[in-house]
């Protein structure tokens, strides 16, 4: 009731209230029209700001693309100058291949003195590719297809190394949980079957951005390229197999090899990551050298003791500066490659047997156990001969 009151003799009030005074209504208008008049001027001022930073950026985009299409030109360019030098030094290679035969000694040594140089220029023109664009391999035009994946500076090329490295290790802590779970928690074929598909991918994407990274000048090669390949297949076989008898009596033993491969493979990284740390800081390693579920040449410094056998023995890191002491780990990875393949080879041989998945299995096992012990064994070798070698030079 007050409230209606007031409101009725508020609007009373004003619609009876006299009109302002001429003066009063004047300066009011001439208020509003100044304010108003200096928006606009404002405005107008901003305006031409912006369209002549827009002017700037039309000239700076042009000077973009002209440079962009000069350097198309140079990379070309390159590109067929060092096609044009491979070439000849391959004919000239097998000229010199030919006419060894009948030179004396002192002719022997000019054509090894120019062969040697032939071998180093061949490592000059794939350190210059890393930084010019080629077709993609078989594997990335099957996935990516004709993309250029090549980056052009060291700084994005060592960003995307560095992120290919942090994921291998986010993963490996998520497939060590993940199998640890699936172990002792979640007995179920659910769980298993995203876990195995979680192996599957984890590996897939490691041989895509691998290729990528060799594409841009790592030298990643070999059997640590292939490694990957036969694991994606490996885990493609296990996420196919069947439940049954066979799968259950083999269940427990690939979780338990899970973990002890993601544990290791995670001490790997730390211990790798920290001689390469050293090696790249000494000018001795490439800025792309990567860490590899295995043993390799540049891991010999520093160890002070070794089994042949890559997945044995390794280090721990405290940082990139100084070593802590070693931990020896008595179960070698390999080994228990080669005991899944004798365990699934036995369970082929059951009468109750119909999964072809065991047998499989049991062939890839094999393979990443002879893979890995080979090229340990060929790795370790040519390191003690090298010392052997660098040793009677010194004498």
């Amino acid at each position: 009731m007050w409230s209606f009151s007031l409101s009725f003799s508020l609007s009373f009030a004003l619609s009876h209230s006299p009109p302002l005074p001429p003066f009063l209504s004047h300066c009011c208008s001439s208020s509003l029209l100044d304010t108003s008049t200096m928006s606009i001027a404002k405005f107008q001022a901003e305006w031409k700001e912006i369209d002549e930073e827009y002017q700037q950026l039309q000239e700076t985009h042009k000077l973009y693309r002209q440079k962009l299409e000069e350097l198309t030109n140079l990379q070309l360019t390159c590109s067929s100058a060092i096609g044009k030098q491979r070439k000849c030094l391959k004919d000239l290679q097998c000229s010199l291949t030919k006419c060894v035969q009948g030179c004396d000694e002192k002719q022997k040594q000019v054509v090894a003195d120019i062969q040697t140089q032939i071998k180093e220029k061949e490592n000059v023109f794939f350190d210059m590719e890393a930084y010019l664009p080629k077709k993609n391999g078989l594997y990335l035009n099957l996935v990516l297809g004709n993309v250029n994946v090549t980056l052009l500076s060291n700084q994005a090329k060592f960003a995307y190394k560095d992120e290919y490295e942090k994921f291998k290790l986010y993963m490996t802590i998520i497939l060590l949980l993940g199998a640890i779970t699936c172990l002792f928690f979640l007995n179920y074929r659910v769980t298993d079957e995203i876990f195995n598909f979680l192996l599957v991918w984890y590996y897939c994407t490691l041989t895509i951005r691998e290729s990528i990274l060799m594409t841009n000048g790592s030298r990643i090669k070999g059997w640590w390229v292939s490694h990957h390949y036969v694991s994606t297949f490996l885990s493609g076989v296990m996420l196919t197999w069947p439940e049954g008898p066979m799968y259950q009596r083999f269940r427990n033993q690939f979780l338990a090899f899970s973990i002890y491969q993601s544990f290791v493979q995670f001490l790997q990284y730390y211990y790798q990551s920290g001689c390469l740390y050293r090696l790249r800081a000494l000018g001795e390693r490439n800025q792309l050298d990567l860490t590899v579920e295995g043993f390799q040449s540049w891991m010999w410094r520093g160890l002070t003791f070794l089994l042949p056998f890559p997945e044995m023995k390794f280090s721990l890191l405290n940082s990139h500066k100084r070593q802590m002491p070693r931990f020896p780990f008595e179960l070698g990875g390999d080994f228990w490659q080669l005991y899944n393949s004798v365990t699934l080879f036995s369970l082929a041989g059951h009468d109750d047997c119909k999964e072809w998945q065991v047998f499989m299995l049991a062939l890839t096992f094999l393979v990443l156990f002879l893979g890995n012990f080979l090229t340990t064994l060929k790795v370790v070798h040519q390191k003690v001969h090298n010392k052997q070698d660098n040793v009677k030079r010194s004498d």
